[in-house]
């Protein structure tokens, strides 16, 4: 019943947009033509909806899709995809996903381990990287245009280099420095590290909430939940 109720809401949205461009060939050229944009900011895949804290920025170009869970001031942002279509993706509260990068799950793993891409708390993921069906723990950080292959798993306070891609099924250690392609172990972190992986996810919670202030206005639509 839930599935009908859903592809008979679409088909009414549809339908809306339709008889808006059937009006505007009437109209000739006395039709005011709107600019009009297909792109959903936080959208569900059939059944599968995301489910966002209420103080949770997304930016407007962003795409958060299906099965997808944003824990508080969690941050999303400018041209980033999060696609839970074959899986759950989950981020936790306090963690930024910056400009373009690209978070989906998987329907399987060839290892056996979980599909799901899991993303603790206070977790900094750089520009442009691409994390696929891995486990990501608190107080990490993954460097710019990195990428994480199935089955990787993140240990608390580790760093993944930039540009560094982790091979499947890899373990990188609590407090250990990770880097290079195939993603091998360079050493441990300094102190200093340390401190500013934390400042970095504070850093991007503030930066969050003045992003949100000036989008939730504009054209593009919802910027947060």
């Amino acid at each position: 019943m839930s599935w009908l109720l859903y592809r008979a809401g679409f088909w009414i949205r549809e339908t809306g947009q339709a008889l808006d461009r059937l009006g505007c060939r009437l109209q000739g050229s006395n039709a005011f033509n709107e600019e009009f944009s297909r792109h959903r900011t936080v959208m569900n895949l059939c059944m599968q909806k995301p489910s966002l804290a209420q103080d949770v920025f997304v930016a407007p170009s962003a795409a958060v899709i299906g099965n997808v869970s944003l824990g508080n001031k969690a941050s999303v942002w400018y041209g980033c995809v999060l696609k839970g279509d074959e899986g759950k993706i989950s981020i936790g509260n306090n963690s930024n996903l910056q400009d373009g990068t690209v978070v989906c799950s998987a329907t399987s793993s060839i290892s056996g381990s979980s599909a799901d891409t899991i993303i603790g708390n206070d977790v900094t993921i750089g520009h442009n990287a691409t994390v696929r069906a891995c486990s990501i723990a608190d107080a990490s950080l993954i460097g710019m245009d990195a990428t994480l292959l199935e089955g990787v798993q993140v240990e608390s306070g580790a760093l993944v280099a930039a540009g560094a891609v982790v091979q499947p099924n890899t373990t990188v250690a609590a407090g250990q420095v990770w880097g290079g392609n195939p993603a091998r172990f360079i050493r441990d972190l300094k102190p200093n590290e340390k401190s500013f992986m934390h400042k970095s996810a504070e850093a991007y919670c503030a930066l969050g909430v003045d992003h949100f202030t000036a989008t939730k206005d504009g054209p593009a639509g919802v910027a947060g939940l």
